[in-house]
């Protein structure tokens, strides 16, 4: 395996995803952590992140640095790769200033993962102002788009909930097993995945299991414009901490068999980040603090139901975003992530 050794910084770092990459890029035997930062207005900078997370104790004794105008100097000078963990419209405007600098830059965020500016408009609310950039992002979805990522300078980190439905559904599509009608993704997150702001919608004792986001979240295109096919997708807030559950039902073509089913999911099973469960179907408590996808099936005459499970950190935000920054460097995607725990 090569030499390598990369300096990163990641903007956004008191974030639950910011913090968990902080804390698998510290303990990376090819990268290093040359720099947290957070807005000028945030009231945790300054702090370090072993304040605001204990549990990493010493290994993230990094101060969290405002990002000021030096400190984009600094970033010119120190770092190799920069990792966006803010918010969409953050990340589009940072995105290009880091860019232009030369750096490859891992936006965790939603900035550039759609195909068009109106895409935006409708799901996001807002004109992408890069749609140039747009066009040169690649999808960062580990398992199906490594060549790509491997080349690109800039990876548009996929999300959560996509990592989850895509794994589980692109094996399918490919063998050419999906009927037409629409794939029903019902889906379940614990409260990490919708950050660490304080919001009394996500006040851990103000959470009940409830959907939200019906027939709008942003996650519905991204899941029909790289799996190639229309969902219909339905996210719940559950009141636990971390994970994410999703039970999707498929219709599929006539006469599909459930060893043609099985057939189609080997192409996943040589992932060293993917459990093929089969008829044992995953839970939260299988992946949560690891980073693995754990799938499992039934049949029933034409009706397929997959059962995909993630740690949406782990798996969903910082551990993809450290699989594609493996794969910039031709180190193994899981470099870093099994055992990590």
């Amino acid at each position: 395996m090569m030499n390598v050794n990369k300096k990163v910084v990641i903007v956004g770092a008191s974030g639950y995803s910011g913090a968990e990459l902080a804390s698998l890029i510290a303990k990376h035997p090819n990268f290093s952590l040359s720099g947290c930062y957070v807005s000028e207005q945030s009231l945790d900078k300054n702090k370090s992140l072993s304040q605001l997370y204990p549990e990493h104790g010493v290994l993230l004794d990094t101060p969290l640095l405002p990002l000021t105008e030096h400190a984009f100097l600094d970033i010119n000078e120190q770092a190799d790769f920069v990792c966006l963990c803010t918010d969409h419209q953050v990340s589009v405007e940072l995105a290009p200033k880091f860019l232009a600098m030369g750096k490859k830059v891992f936006d965790l965020s939603g900035g550039y993962r759609l195909a068009s500016s109106a895409d935006y408009e409708q799901y996001y609310g807002f004109s992408h102002p890069y749609p140039h950039w747009l066009e040169q992002a690649e999808y960062g979805l580990a398992e199906w788009n490594a060549q790509a990522i491997s080349q690109a300078q800039l990876v548009a980190v996929a999300g959560c909930y996509p990592t989850a439905a895509l794994n589980a559904l692109k094996p399918l599509k490919q063998a050419d097993l999906l009927a037409d009608q629409q794939v029903i993704i019902n889906a379940v997150s614990g409260v990490t995945g919708a950050g660490r702001k304080a919001s009394l919608n996500t006040h851990f004792c103000e959470v009940s299991l409830a959907p939200y986001g019906l027939f709008k979240h942003r996650h519905t295109p991204e899941i029909s414009q790289y799996l190639g096919h229309d969902v219909l997708f339905t996210p719940h807030l559950g009141n636990f901490a971390r994970g994410i559950l999703e039970t999707i039902y498929i219709q599929l073509k006539p006469e599909v068999t459930p060893p043609q089913v099985d057939e189609a999911y080997q192409v996943l099973a040589d992932e060293p980040l993917i459990r093929l469960k089969g008829a044992q179907l995953p839970s939260i408590k299988s992946v949560a603090g690891q980073p693995f996808v754990d799938i499992g099936w039934q049949q029933q005459g034409q009706q397929l139901i997959v059962v995909v499970a993630i740690d949406n950190l782990l798996k969903g935000a910082a551990g993809q975003a450290l699989q594609c920054m493996n794969l910039a460097c031709a180190l193994n995607s899981e470099q870093g992530l099994k055992g990590a725990w």
